[in-house]
Formats: C-alpha cells, structure tokens, sequence
C-alpha cells in the first residue's frame, strides 16, 4: 500500500455502517482529479472515531483532504479495463479545520511554527 494525502469533493453523504461484531466504520466516496485533470473516484473507508467524525459532518460537495493507506488495483468495466483506488482515510483535513488553524495562527505572531505544528499534528511525521 502506499501512505497518501488525497484532495477533492465528497461525492454524495457519507454513510455510518456497523460491522458484525458492533463497531461503527464511515463510508465515502472523494472525486480527486488525477494529474492530467480527469476525474477518479476513491473509495474511502474510515475506522478512527476523528476521521468518521469529521466524514460525517461534510455534506456532497465539500472539499476534503484525506491522508492514510492507498490500494490500487483494477476492475473490468463495461468499457474495459478500469483503475480502482481506495483509501482508509486514518487523518481528514476540511476547510472547518483550516479556518480554525488560521485563526490561531493570526493570533500567535509566529505563523510558520504554528504551521508547522498544525502540519504536525494533522499529519504526524510529513515534516
């Protein structure tokens, strides 16, 4: 698997499901585009109670930012062969999160070092 950070728009409600044994898990999909600015869905999966939080407050539409886990593999579609990429999202940044962190930041005096703990804190060992 590779470690990723993934940016784009939450494609319909996130959904809150239960596994056999009674723990709760978040369901999403996120429309990224990919490097030559097409379209791609990325399933997402998400286990820790912060990241199903944070899913489940975003609304179709709202820009996300995911970092965790990336499996690709391919499926056969009725056009042919076809990426799939899916994520388990154990860290999510939305624009809630930014606004607060800026806040902080103006009121600090040192705005690179609280951005690099904010980065930090959101993403433990990026820096």
């Amino acid at each position: 698997m590779i470690d990723a950070l993934v940016g784009g728009r939450l494609w319909k409600q996130a959904e809150e499901r239960r596994s056999q044994n009674g723990n709760t898990y978040v369901l999403a999909k996120v429309r990224a585009a990919d490097g030559e600015g097409e379209s791609m869905f990325i399933s997402v999966i998400a286990f820790d109670q912060a990241a199903q939080d944070a899913l489940l407050a975003l609304e179709d539409g709202d820009s996300v930012s995911l970092a965790g886990p990336l499996k690709i593999g391919t499926y056969v579609g009725r056009e042919g062969t076809k990426a799939s990429v899916s994520m388990t999202a154990q860290r999510v940044l939305t624009s809630y999160h930014v606004q607060r962190k800026r806040k902080a930041v103006v009121g600090s005096g040192d705005a690179r070092e609280a951005s690099e703990n904010w980065c930090e804190d959101a993403f433990p060992g990026a820096i």
